[in-house]
């Protein structure tokens, strides 16, 4: 039986026990909370059963498996959720098709809680983590009690989750494979539109259609807030039937953020025009923007190195992503030594972008670039961690490469001196290499 023929009458509340498949993504790990906290029984499986998020869900009651196996999906499983990054051939998607079990996606998951709510869905190639976090904090702080589903983990209470009585659902709108389509907003924030996720958008045209489908969802008593000016979200407004808001005529007077980075700036613009719309008096949510800190992997301060140089971490893997997060941190120490570990992610990210990426880094004084961090992708032989290196130093910029995380500890065990600043970016794994080299780190 198909997904398809379940998800018209499909009713959540009807299910007491649920397996995740993939329960340690970012996403479906929420969800997972969510379903622990209203009393059902999860169970899951992961091939990183050891990840923080995975533990918290562990602490929360979560019966979670190494790893994917057929007897996994226990006989009281009741209805099946996976994660995109699961292929169809899994042995446990395939027992449930065989026992005739619901399955549904994560982003089909998330559409159905979305669909009773009002939901505010913040898109966009980059920024809509913190973007979607600085919204949270502002609906905290004004007591409108949100449901808040975040792709990271909210800084201080180490949960992607929060779990509100009001009817405001505020949630990331992931653009890969079109999840966000999904949703049904009331209110849309797009952050901005880039090339990514070229393992299964043909070209930034056709990104920028999937945006279009988006928008053209919001119902006419809607909103769309973005940036009006913004050349590739011109498909996207012209698709609008509600209201546009242009959150760049935001004024932010004074406002003091302790994230650094202009395009923070933007994402505090683009959550304050959004609080603007459901009431919220600006000083509450300035208020409130001045005590956000942040999520985890979004710039954030992991601990000093015994020499006593400061050590950062952000998930920044795009090159957009990446020549805005170094040119913040820049800003933010403009006169110490800045030393940057870049783990790739992904064969078909790093081979179409490279030129991009080779362009990314001019506030690094030093790059070490690692492996790439496959994830979902079969090797590619003709890209690499040392062909990027190489594209990097031919640009100009003064870049090494070390094929792994114990040659890079010793190479930054000897490197690093007081006033140095290191940060480590990438999608990946990276973050346990800056754990590995601060004596202090947070945890």
């Amino acid at each position: 039986m198909g997904v398809r023929l379940y998800l018209g009458a499909l009713n959540l509340a009807n299910f007491n026990h649920v397996h995740f498949v993939g329960i340690g993504g970012i996403g479906l790990s929420a969800i997972a909370r969510l379903f622990l906290l209203e009393g059902k029984k999860v169970t899951g499986s992961d091939c990183s059963p050891d990840s923080p998020v995975v533990e918290e869900l562990k602490k929360h009651g979560a019966k979670i498996y190494r790893g994917h196996q057929a007897k996994q999906v226990s006989a009281g499983t009741e209805l099946v959720i996976y994660s995109l990054a699961i292929k169809q051939d899994n042995p446990e998607l395939l027992t449930a098709r065989k026992r005739d079990l619901p399955i549904i996606s994560y982003p089909q998951a998330l559409g159905l809680i979305s669909a009773d709510k009002f939901t505010i869905a913040v898109a966009g190639t980059h920024g809509k983590t913190t973007t979607t976090a600085m919204l949270a904090k502002i609906f905290r702080v004004a007591k409108l009690d949100p449901t808040v589903i975040v792709g990271s983990l909210l800084a201080g209470e180490k949960t992607n989750l929060i779990v509100g009585r009001s009817q405001y659902f505020i949630v990331e709108a992931c653009e890969y494979r079109r999840s966000f389509l999904n949703l049904s907003p009331r209110i849309l924030v797009i952050t901005n539109i880039d090339n990514d996720h070229l393992d299964y958008y043909k070209d930034l045209t056709e990104i920028k259609r999937a945006f279009a489908e988006l928008v053209a969802k919001v119902p006419p008593d809607g909103w769309l807030i973005c940036c009006v000016k913004d050349e590739r979200l011109q498909p996207a407004i012209k698709a609008a039937r509600c209201r546009v808001v242009d959150y760049e005529q935001v004024k932010t007077p004074g406002l003091k953020l302790l994230v650094p980075g202009q395009h923070n700036l933007a994402n505090a613009r683009a959550a304050l025009a959004v609080a603007g719309e459901v009431g919220v008096s600006s000083a509450v949510a300035a208020k409130a923007l001045e005590q956000f800190r942040g999520t985890w992997r979004r710039f954030e301060l992991i601990g000093r190195h015994r020499s006593g140089a400061l050590i950062y971490d952000d998930y920044a893997h795009h090159p957009t992503e990446i020549l805005a997060t170094l040119t913040g941190a820049r800003e933010l120490f403009p006169r110490r030594r800045l030393i940057v570990v870049f783990q790739p992610h992904l064969y078909t990210r790093t081979k179409l972008l490279l030129n991009d990426f080779a362009k990314s880094f001019p506030a690094a004084d030093e790059i070490i670039v690692l492996p790439i961090y496959a994830a979902r992708e079969k090797r590619d032989p003709t890209i690499s961690g040392k062909v990027l290196t190489k594209a990097l130093v031919a640009a100009g910029a003064p870049a090494k490469y070390l094929n792994d995380f114990n040659l890079a500890k010793k190479y930054l065990d000897q490197k690093l001196k007081r006033g140095d600043v290191l940060l480590t970016l990438g999608a990946g794994d990276v973050f346990v290499l800056a754990k590995g080299l601060s004596y202090n780190a947070r945890q």
